[in-house]
């Protein structure tokens, strides 16, 4: 089978605007709608408009294509996406996450030019409770075959055993078959055979197999030769996979390779941050990488299946992984969200997943879902079996879960569904479709809106919600039908689950980062707590102001344009990790020298608004111009028994570390803060220091990689430094760029409420940095140039070959 991708040469326009302009997949084409207060996605969405948007692309078949399978794979369209071809529709897809195919062979026009088109209609909002992007988003791949042809994904390989190393290997075969045909199945490792077999399900041997880990992700390609009786090749099909073994139980807990192994975890949205939606190879692999050198070892795809860029990176990178189907069934939780198409769709969104994931070793676990309320009614729960089924059907090998909240259901099973509450959600799950100009009604909060608020008002008292005979009552049916239990904000229930629920597994699928020391003690002592999952790893679009620490007064109850950022990540859109990254890493022990974080200094006597989900607004700074005598909070974070912390030189006192942390309030003067953590007999276990910028501050250029190829993409950091290399956090300017050589794909900063696109080449720089990411045009070089408000220039180059 060719496999090649398709993402060059389309043509885009919207209902919205007629214009017509060439782009280049992936594309976000909601990036590129305007953002207003009057949005019906309002603060959920990232106050951005929807649209019919259509692609098209013409093309003369190939003469080669003669008698052959012609296929298109679509890995992600958002949303209900339409294909026709020279007229005559080939694929149609509800969902906007999971991939599908379009055949086009029937339809094509030898021998002239063709037409393909792609409708996407996100023109209802709201449809999800996030930024969900729009339009082809994720990459588009050109399949051809002969009419008997390996079917796509239909290589699959198990490990039966890894000592010895044994795989199973079984392969599915499309079209009329062939007199005296054969398969013949491959491993490679680097390049080099290293085991052979032969059978459409085949068992083979690897010697000296290296086994797949987070720690250690080795990987192996499965090479499947379709031959005819003369042995000449009618067809081949390549996977990539890892030799590891999965097992599970309430007295070992989570075993790779037969080890036992705590899911360090964090919940991740699918944007990039000022790509929206666009997922490119170079942006999911940053993702994880940055991810993992802050010390997770684990991500949930929250809400929605993962890109195949992002479980690449994992699988190459080592990261596990709880892939992920839906954020709601058949009841809305927005009026126009998935839920009207749930039911005829679903489990082949699911098989769609499994089909396509099962192979990534860095999958551990599929998702059936986040926080739904159907399961307490019969219905429910047979929606819940049905999926379990299919998965256990399709992959035996992984575990089902999902995350379940306690009070969520709590509320559903005494007919007070939060979802319901909105008005517009629950005509749609009573079938009472309103007008999409509704009037009144169009105008109430959603259902999401309303659970979010609740959620932030309540903080940790969700907790003890969950700890209710009630809720164990309305959650046990749906939890006792899953293999690892996800609970969500219940870890206040941890402890006695072992002697209520004896038997059951449980792992924290989505928690406060805040309180990882008293999760992470748990998960340590309870052979059944097998991880934890903070909310969130990486800040994201839309769900304005969640986690947002800010000295505007602004909260989810009160938020408003142009806010745009959830404000949850530990890890900001440009990919900065917070105190709360570095809290966690200490709390795992995959940290070695003490953490320094300092809260904003440039608000005197301005009150912090707090939100739920975030336990800090500091971060590694003590750079602040201008700022001389301001207090502020330095928090301190090491494995120790005491903390002190010297300004210059000069002792502010010793602090007890509390669940691996202390703080001290001080005021701010230029120099050097220096944290020291000693053990209980006063012995110095380690120290860190932070240091003030000197001189002039000056505008700085930075590419994270030196050379690229010709199509790929590079992030490059735009920062203000002094002269003495150190990032200033306050003094921040507007930017403007220019860029030869490539084009300039996004460019921000973690500022929360931009008003400016990331499409434009202007932003203002926040705590001292922004970041731009640039796609290499031609051979040679891409030159990126910056301006700042006064006046200064600084460029940078990277090689493009």
């Amino acid at each position: 089978m060719r496999d090649e991708l398709w993402n060059e040469g389309w043509t885009f326009w919207t209902d919205g605007e007629g214009v017509r302009r060439t782009v280049r997949l992936p594309h976000d084409a909601m990036l590129y709608a305007q953002r207003g207060p009057e949005s019906p996605a309002k603060d959920a969405g990232g106050y951005f408009y929807g649209d019919v948007y259509h692609y098209e692309k013409r093309f003369v078949p190939r003469e080669a294509w003669a008698g052959q399978e012609v296929v298109l794979v679509f890995d992600g369209v958002y949303r209900n996406a339409t294909v026709t071809l020279n007229g005559t529709q080939v694929a149609w897809h509800a969902y906007g996450y999971t991939p599908f195919s379009a055949r086009l062979t029937e339809a094509l026009l030898p021998g002239c030019e063709n037409v393909l088109e792609v409708v996407a209609d996100n023109s209802e909002l709201p449809n999800a409770r996030w930024y969900t992007g729009g339009g082809i988003y994720r990459d588009v791949r050109l399949l051809v075959a002969p009419m008997h042809h390996i079917t796509w994904q239909g290589v699959q390989v198990d490990t039966v055993s890894t000592d010895p190393a044994v795989v199973r290997v079984r392969t599915e075969l499309t079209g009329p078959s062939v007199v005296g045909e054969r398969v013949r199945v491959e491993i490679l490792d680097k390049g080099e055979v290293v085991a052979r077999g032969e059978d459409a399900d085949a068992t083979l041997t690897i010697p000296d197999a290296r086994l797949w880990s987070a720690e250690r992700p080795e990987l192996y390609v499965c090479r499947v030769t379709l031959e005819d009786a003369t042995s000449a090749v009618i067809d081949v099909a390549e996977t990539t996979f890892g030799v590891r073994t999965l097992a599970w139980s309430a007295e070992k807990g989570f075993l790779v390779n037969g080890e036992t192994v705590l899911l360090r975890g964090a919940c991740v949205h699918h944007d990039n941050g000022m790509l929206g939606a666009a997922s490119y190879d170079a942006s999911e692999e940053r993702k994880v990488r940055i991810l993992k050198e802050q010390g997770f070892n684990a991500l949930r795809s929250s809400h929605n299946p993962a890109s195949p860029a992002l479980l690449e990176a994992c699988d190459r990178l080592g990261m596990y992984v709880i892939d992920e189907t839906f954020d709601m069934w058949f009841q809305h939780k927005n009026p126009y969200d998935y839920a009207s198409d749930f039911e005829a769709c679903y489990l082949d969104d699911v098989r769609a997943m499994i089909e396509r994931d099962r192979n990534h070793p860095s999958v551990v676990m599929y998702s059936i879902g986040n926080e739904v309320s159907e399961p307490v009614k019969p219905h429910g729960l047979e929606v819940a079996q049905n999926m379990i089924d299919l998965a256990h059907r399709l992959d035996p090998s992984r575990p089902v879960t999902a995350g379940i909240n306690f009070m969520v259901l709590m509320m559903a099973s005494s007919g007070k569904g939060l979802y319901d509450e909105g008005g517009l959600a629950k005509d749609y799950a009573d079938g009472n479709r309103a007008e999409k100009d509704g009037g009144r009604r169009a105008e109430r909060k959603s259902g999401s809106l309303l659970f979010n608020t609740m959620m932030s008002v309540l903080g940790k008292g969700i907790n003890r919600m969950g700890n209710s005979k009630k809720a164990d009552r309305a959650t046990t049916p749906v939890l006792d039908l899953l293999d690892v239990c996800g609970y969500n904000y219940a870890n206040g229930r941890y402890a006695k689950e072992g002697s209520v629920h004896p038997g059951r597994i449980i792992v924290g699928s989505e928690t406060y980062p805040q309180d990882i020391a008293d999760n992470w003690a748990k998960v340590e002592r309870l052979s059944y707590v097998i991880g934890d999952f903070m909310w969130t790893g990486w800040d994201y679009l839309g769900e304005a102001a969640i986690g947002s620490w800010n000295y505007e007064g602004v909260s989810m109850v009160n938020v408003r344009y142009p806010w745009l950022l959830s404000g949850a990540g530990v890890v900001d859109i440009c990919g900065r990790p917070d105190a709360q990254a570095a809290y966690a890493a200490t709390v795992w022990g995959a940290r070695e020298k003490p953490y320094l974080g300092v809260r904003p200094v440039n608000h005197p006597g301005v009150r912090v608004t707090k939100a739920a989900w975030r336990g800090t607004n500091a971060f590694d700074s003590w750079s602040w111009a201008s700022c001389e005598g301001n207090k502020t909070t330095v928090e301190v974070y090491g494995r120790g028994e005491i903390a002190e912390l010297l300004v210059n030189g000069r002792s502010c006192g010793r602090r007890r570390l509390k669940k691996f942390r202390a703080l001290f309030r001080v005021r701010y003067e230029p120099g050097t803060l220096t944290a020291v953590v000693y053990d209980r007999a006063g012995k110095e276990l380690g120290r860190s220091e932070l240091v003030s910028a000197t001189g002039a501050v000056r505008l700085d250029v930075r590419p994270e990689v030196s050379c690229v190829r010709v199509g790929e993409i590079a992030y490059v950091a735009i920062e203000l430094r002094g002269e003495n290399d150190v990032l200033e956090s306050n003094a921040d300017r507007r930017v403007t760029l220019e860029v030869e050589g490539g084009e300039l794909l996004g460019f921000g900063s973690a500022q929360p409420n931009p008003e400016e696109s990331y499409l434009s080449s202007e932003c203002q720089t926040w705590y001292g940095r922004a970041v731009a990411v640039v796609r290499a045009s031609e051979r040679g070089q891409v030159s990126i140039t910056a301006r700042d408000a006064t006046g200064q220039v600084a460029s940078a180059a990277i090689e493009v070959e």
